[in-house]
C-alpha cells in the first residue's frame, strides 16, 4: 500500500511535540501585528503564545491571514516528488479560506502529478477540535487504514467532534463581529460569560450565558455530560487563551465526574486567539453529534 502523509495547519493548536510524535506535516497561518507578520508555528518560534496574549492584553491588535495556494504547493510538491500521497485536514471553511486554497492547490498539483492522490477534508473544526480529529485520524492510519479509509473516517467523524468554549472578555467577540457593542458592554458590566460552540457548518454560535467565570467553566463540563459518547474512555482536548489554571480546573472536574484519563491541554494559538482573546477555555470531545 502506497505511503501517505497526513497534513494539517497550525489552527489545530496541538503542541509541537505531539505533532512531531504523530508525524504530521503542519502549515502555519499568519498574523499581522503592528508592522510585523508572524507565522503561527506550533512551537511559537516567531511569536510566543504568552507573549502574544500579553500584547493583546496591552491593547495591541492584529489581523490574521489564511494559507495561500502557493504555500500549499510549496509544501505538497516535495512530498509528491517522494512518491507519497497526501491527506490534508483543513481548518474550518466556516472560519477561514484556508480550505479553499488547499483545494485549488491540490487540483493544480494533480495535473503535475497525475498518479498521485491528494485528498482534502474540510474538518469544520477549530483549535484542538481540529487537533482531536487529526489525532484520531493518525490512529486510524497507524491501525493500517488506507488513505481513502482515513479520509472516509474523517468525513464520518468530524460531525461528532464537539466544541464547547467560553471567553473571559466579550469585547474580543465584539471586534470579531460575533456580538454587538451593547451586548458586550452590558455583559461585561454584569459579569456575563457566554457559552459557545462550533456548529455543524463550522461557525461559532453563542448557545447560553452564565453569571461568573466558575459557572461558565462548569457549564462546559455540563455540556460534556449531556452530549459525550462514553466520556470515561475517550481522548479529550482542552485549549486555553493563556489561562492554564482554568483549563486545569476543567480537566480536574472532568476526571472527577467521568473518570476520564487521557486529557491533553495546550494554548489556543495566536490566529484563533486573536478572535477569542485571553481567558478563553475550550473543551473538545466526541459525542453522538455536535
Amino acid at each position: 500500500m502506497k505511503d501517505f502523509v497526513i497534513m494539517t495547519d497550525s489552527c489545530c493548536d496541538m503542541t509541537a511535540q505531539l505533532a512531531g510524535e504523530l508525524e504530521l506535516s503542519v502549515l502555519p497561518l499568519s498574523l499581522l501585528m503592528g508592522d510585523e507578520t508572524y507565522r503561527n508555528w506550533l512551537d511559537g518560534r516567531e511569536i510566543g503564545f504568552h507573549e502574544f496574549y500579553e500584547r493583546i492584553r496591552s491593547g495591541a491588535s492584529a489581523t490574521t491571514s489564511a494559507i495561500s495556494v502557493g504555500d500549499f504547493e510549496e509544501a505538497m510538491r516535495p512530498l509528491l516528488q517522494e512518491g507519497k500521497d497526501i491527506l490534508y485536514l483543513a481548518f474550518s471553511s466556516g472560519l477561514s479560506t484556508t480550505y479553499q486554497s488547499a483545494v485549488i492547490a491540490a487540483d493544480s498539483l494533480q495535473e503535475e502529478f497525475p498518479d498521485a492522490r491528494i485528498l482534502v477534508v474540510d474538518t469544520l473544526a477549530a483549535s484542538l477540535g481540529q487537533g482531536l480529529l487529526v489525532y484520531l485520524c493518525v490512529q486510524q492510519k497507524r491501525a493500517g487504514k488506507s488513505l481513502e479509509e482515513v479520509r472516509d473516517y474523517a468525513e464520518a467523524t468530524k460531525g461528532k467532534v464537539c466544541h464547547w468554549f467560553t471567553v473571559d472578555d466579550l469585547n474580543h467577540l465584539k471586534r470579531g463581529g460575533r456580538i454587538n457593542a451593547a451586548t458586550a458592554l452590558f455583559g461585561t458590566m454584569l459579569a456575563i460569560k457566554p457559552v459557545l460552540h462550533v456548529d455543524d457548518e463550522g461557525h461559532l454560535i453563542a448557545v447560553s450565558k452564565t453569571r461568573g467565570r466558575k459557572a461558565s467553566l462548569l457549564a462546559l463540563v455540563d455540556k460534556m455530560a449531556e452530549t459525550a459518547d462514553d466520556p470515561a474512555h475517550q481522548t479529550v482536548f482542552i485549549s486555553h487563551g493563556d489561562c492554564e489554571e482554568d483549563a486545569r480546573f476543567v480537566s480536574d472536574e472532568i476526571r472527577r465526574r467521568f473518570g476520564t484519563e487521557d486529557i491533553r491541554i495546550n494554548y489556543v494559538g495566536p490566529v484563533i486567539g486573536n478572535h477569542s482573546g485571553p481567558g478563553t477555555v475550550a473543551l473538545f470531545f466526541l459525542g453522538q453529534s455536535r
